[in-house]
């Protein structure tokens, strides 16, 4: 697709809806301008009467349960999952909610009839943070589950409190990661009808179909094999489409009306109405040896996930999983619970949970090295994995590269520190900062994914659920599938993709957690060496498709490929959950003004173990453009403001000045031995802990720590005065 996309040939969403049949129905929402009521009435009687209207479907026309499941899992999270509403019908839980849907000829039509819905409502306390959720006055949002649903523990070695009573030395800190938007240029749309056998039939940005056909239809009271959804082609989702958006809202029209619909969020509505990056609170604490060894960490924190429970438990096990993840340390007691606000619902977003807890042991890394009087660099080298040493999890890494990554990385950072310590002035003060990170590549324990592979006539076809949001996800199946058949001596050219619709391809699982180059990767590996092995003659050459029709032999296999050497973390956070990580490190060089505050990253240098690569090119601008969003969660994106932060520029959008021109990215080639071909996945890694080098990089310019993000101005100019002598 990469043709299409920089020709501008590729139909989007929105280009496809121009092609929908003419009897198609333009969708409007009615929506929630408040937080957090109860709904008293709903009366769609006026916009019925509208000109050009044909129905105002409400939760009353939802023929199934009206809820989208959240697929809990977690045998410990006290609600059952069925928290959020297609269509609000007793409750609003946050602002944008929907309540109605109206279906016009027109979207003009549609949007005035929108507005003479009455919805009466009792408000009520809208809590628009985890803080504000638990406190004692606080009532459920969901009533009869608590505000507090999940607790994850974390219980590693030794009784940390001895350990942190006669340790040497001792660092703890109080941070705040907040609620960071996706941000991506293309906004929200699909389009939906009833194909000639009768099955209802969804477009969208989805990037886990099947995971949203069983969260979607019972809700609409659709049998799964009466379903099914279809991908199209997306500018770019960054994990906001881990989550369903308006699918099931496409559903309940398409049902209700019988006739195929359209709806598109205008932009606001996409800002406000999608999910974004949970904030976490998190307090921690660590201690060290004499010789500068991480003997104990302690931690609690607080995960934000708005009012809708879809994923926050396995969110929360990220901080289990990533909150001091790079070091060996031997003695770990922590805690994590996932809260429902009435903020914005929380949903995936590139590096799940990471950014959050690196903030957290990163900056305290710092700190701690300076109570000990070691260089941040030198501190991190003394203490990152080695064998023999094992993660939070208690897992043991499948290789060990951070040493040498920072090998490499010292004369840069000798040679970034030298350059800043040249060029400050009182005015502009330059510093550098550096920063590990890590992430799983999968879902967790036993992950897997299924493919076809179907030899024809003209070559070889792939049968997959391998979704597209802006990665290439394409290349990466051609790729792979390429790699596989190299025995056939077939061209990539001869291989043709069939991607991304439940009723051609099986089940993938989504596209999320830099999972798919590794799971499905591996799936269509073995679909292809089942097609390999089955063409083997005894002398070696291989049959035809002709000789293998005339044989009677089947031409098509069904590759599987599940993660069975993982397990899932257990209470207390300990387990084996991925087969796969990605490891790197990061040095920001930055300038901060003195006078206004404003922090300048002038230089990125990224160093980078994702395995074997078989296209450098992708992996190169997964990293490039991961770092970019690392930049604008250190320094100005947010999403606290509902109306301030909707657009672009209200929200922190970072600009290609934002982003420095001196941007260097190492390569180190570790083979996976459950990688297909020795690859890791690439997507999550460059936005694990970038921010973080950012804000140790103000620090070491000016004295400033920052531990709530983003670290806007005022925010560094406010700390530039408290150190000011009184």
């Amino acid at each position: 697709s990469a043709e299409g996309k920089v020709t501008g040939t590729l139909d989007y969403g929105q280009d496809l809806g121009l092609k929908m049949p003419k009897n198609t129905l333009q969708l409007a929402l009615v929506q929630a301008k408040v937080s957090h009521a109860n709904i008293l009435a709903i009366d769609t009687s006026e916009a019925e009467k509208m000109p050009g209207v044909f129905k105002v479907v409400t939760h009353k026309d939802v023929k199934g349960k009206n809820r989208i499941t959240g697929l809990i899992t977690f045998p410990t999270n006290k609600g059952d999952g069925w928290d959020r509403p297609i269509l609000c019908d007793t409750k609003v839980f946050q602002y944008g909610d929907a309540i109605a849907i109206v279906c016009a000829d027109t979207i003009e039509q549609a949007k005035a009839a929108a507005e003479k819905v009455k919805v009466e409502l009792e408000v009520l306390p809208a809590y628009m943070s985890a803080p504000e959720a638990i406190a004692e006055d606080a009532i459920e949002i969901h009533p009869g589950t608590p505000n507090i649903y999940f607790e994850q523990k974390v219980v590693k070695g030794s009784d940390t409190k001895p350990i942190m009573a006669k340790a040497p030395y001792v660092a703890s800190g109080s941070y705040y990661l907040q609620r960071q938007p996706h941000l991506t240029i293309e906004s929200d749309m699909g389009f939906a009808y009833f194909d000639d056998k009768g099955v209802l039939t969804i477009h969208s940005k989805s990037i886990g179909l099947f995971l949203h056909l069983y969260m979607i239809a019972p809700g609409l009271g659709v049998e799964p094999d009466k379903l099914r959804l279809i991908q199209n082609p997306a500018g770019g989702t960054f994990g906001y489409k881990f989550s369903p958006t308006m699918e099931a809202l496409l559903g309940a029209a398409c049902i209700a009306t019988n006739r195929p619909v359209y709806l598109e969020y205008d932009y606001q509505q996409y800002m406000q109405y999608t999910g974004k990056r949970s904030p976490f609170f998190i307090d921690i604490k660590m201690a060290a040896d004499k010789d500068g060894k991480i003997i104990a960490m302690e931690h609690d924190y607080i995960v934000d996930h708005g009012p809708y429970s879809e994923f926050g438990d396995l969110l929360t096990l990220r901080g289990a999983q990533y909150i001091g993840s790079g070091y060996n340390i031997p003695s770990i007691r922590g805690r994590g619970r996932t809260v429902a606000t009435n903020h914005v619902w929380g949903s995936a977003f590139r590096a799940y949970g990471s950014p959050q807890s690196f903030l957290a042991s990163e900056s305290l890394v710092d700190e701690l090295a300076e109570k000990v009087g070691m260089d941040p660099l030198e501190f991190r080298y003394s203490n990152v994995y080695r064998p023999g040493d094992t993660t939070p999890t208690g897992q043991a890494p499948e290789v060990y590269s951070f040493p040498e990554m920072l090998e490499k990385l010292r004369p840069l950072y000798k040679q970034a520190k030298e350059k800043a310590a040249r060029e400050s002035t009182p005015e502009n003060k330059k510093g550098v900062g550096v920063s590990i990170g890590l992430y799983g590549c999968g879902l967790d324990g036993v992950d897997g994914a299924e493919c076809y592979v179907e030899l024809t006539k003209e070559g070889v076809t792939i049968f997959a659920t391998w979704q597209d949001h802006g990665q290439g996800a394409d290349a990466g199946a051609l790729g792979t599938a390429h790699q596989a058949l190299r025995p056939l001596g077939i061209t990539p050219d001869k291989i043709k993709l069939t991607l991304n619709d439940t009723a051609t391809s099986p089940n993938g699982g989504p596209s999320g957690g830099s999972r798919s180059q590794v799971v499905i990767g591996n799936a269509i590996k073995n679909g292809c060496d089942q097609l390999v092995e089955a063409l083997k003659k005894p002398d070696g050459s291989f049959k035809t498709y002709d000789e293998m029709i005339k044989e009677n032999q089947p031409v098509k296999f069904h590759g599987k490929w599940a993660a069975s050497m993982n397990s899932n973390c257990d209470a207390n956070g300990q387990g084996n959950p991925f087969a796969v990580y990605m490891y790197g490190a990061f040095m920001a060089e930055v300038n901060v003004n003195t006078k206004t505050g404003k922090t300048t990253v002038e230089g990125m240098t990224v160093m980078a173990d994702v395995g074997s690569i078989n296209n450098k090119l992708v992996v190169d601008g997964q990293i490039y453009g991961g770092v970019a969003q690392g930049i604008g969660l250190a320094l100005s994106e947010d999403f606290e403001d509902i109306e301030k932060h909707s657009t672009m520029l209200g929200a922190g959008i970072p600009y290609a000045k934002d982003i420095p021109d001196k941007f260097d990215i190492h390569y180190f080639d570790y083979p996976r031995e459950n990688g297909p071909f020795g690859a890791a996945g690439v997507g999550e890694l460059p936005l694990t802990s970038p921010h973080v080098s950012i804000v140790n990089a103000i620090y070491n310019a000016t004295g400033v720590r920052i531990r709530h993000l983003p670290a806007r101005p005022e925010k560094v100019l406010a700390g530039l005065k408290e150190l000011q002598p009184a």
